[in-house]
């Protein structure tokens, strides 16, 4: 088999941002099962490899929570380990117990071994039924002094094989049709000429050549095309610094089937170099 599925096993303290790891695996294109039963990852590794649409990655989230069903964790990992279709990773999240602490006063959520103790004991007490997992991991991840955001860029380092991109959307829309709710930022292009009003171009929109080579001609659109992706060449890669997942940009003018539609064609493919782009024309099909 050329093509080894990637799983990955994610245990470790309670508090230790095992929630916000499988959050980021998500947003790797993992496919995620949190709080599962050790035992019934095979099974699962084994459904995954006979469906139609193959997965070949997959995060598995194991923690105390499972009780007697956590016991065979070390054992099933070893088990998957044998496999010569599978490629696992059993990996450990920690933190010092003044930072677990800290956390779960700050959550005020039930530690999972609190039995009416103090909650330094109920973390204490977890830590040594974890020591064999944590020994056995092969990865240990202490994140004690790290933000979610860092957490992920972590994660991501260590087990995405290339740089995730970041997923961008953008859409044209006519302003009489109101703007996007989702929009994360707003490109208003209606100080351009406006092909509506030439007889011959109104039928058609921006995707048309005729509509399109219509509104790029002018010095005006050239030079706010270059200030626009200027800006978003330098807002994308710090947007995806500090862990944003997606961005929607929308591009409006007064119709959403000319201009907007022109320059948010010219936009999404300029940005295909640094971004997983998806183009939608809101409003070009609507009557005027």
């Amino acid at each position: 088999m050329t093509n080894r599925l990637q799983a990955i096993v994610l245990t470790g303290m309670s508090g230790a941002g095992k929630s916000t790891a499988m959050q980021a695996f998500e947003d790797f294109g993992f496919f995620c099962v949190d709080n599962l039963p050790p035992a019934l990852m095979p099974r699962l590794i084994d459904m995954a490899e006979h469906a139609s649409g193959k997965l070949s990655k997959m995060a598995f989230g194991c923690d105390l929570r499972g009780g007697e069903l956590f016991e065979p964790l070390l054992m099933t990992v070893q088990e998957i380990k044998e496999r010569k279709d599978v490629t696992v990773t059993l990996v450990f999240l920690d933190a010092d117990d003044a930072t677990l602490v800290r956390r779960y006063k700050a959550s005020r959520r039930r530690h999972p071994l609190s039995m009416g103790g103090r909650l330094l004991e109920s973390i204490q007490a977890e830590r040594q039924k974890l020591a064999g997992v944590r020994q056995a991991a092969d990865v240990v991840i202490d994140t004690s002094n790290l933000s979610a955001n860092q957490l992920k860029q972590e994660l991501s380092r260590r087990f995405v094989d290339h740089a995730m991109r970041l997923p961008v959307h953008v859409v044209s829309f006519g302003f009489k049709f109101g703007v996007p709710l989702d929009a994360d930022m707003v490109f208003d292009v209606r100080f351009l000429p406006n092909p509506h009003y030439l007889d011959h171009l109104r039928p058609y929109t921006g995707e048309d050549e005729p509509v399109y080579n219509y509104v790029m001609q002018w010095p005006q659109t050239q030079a706010f095309l270059k200030k626009a992706e200027d800006m978003l060449d330098f807002l994308i890669p710090e947007f995806q610094r500090e862990g944003k997942s997606h961005l929607v940009i929308g591009v409006g003018c007064t119709g959403g089937k000319h201009r907007s539609v022109a320059v948010a064609k010219h936009i999404a493919e300029h940005l295909r170099e640094i971004a997983v782009v998806d183009l939608t024309h809101r409003d070009f099909r609507r009557e005027d």
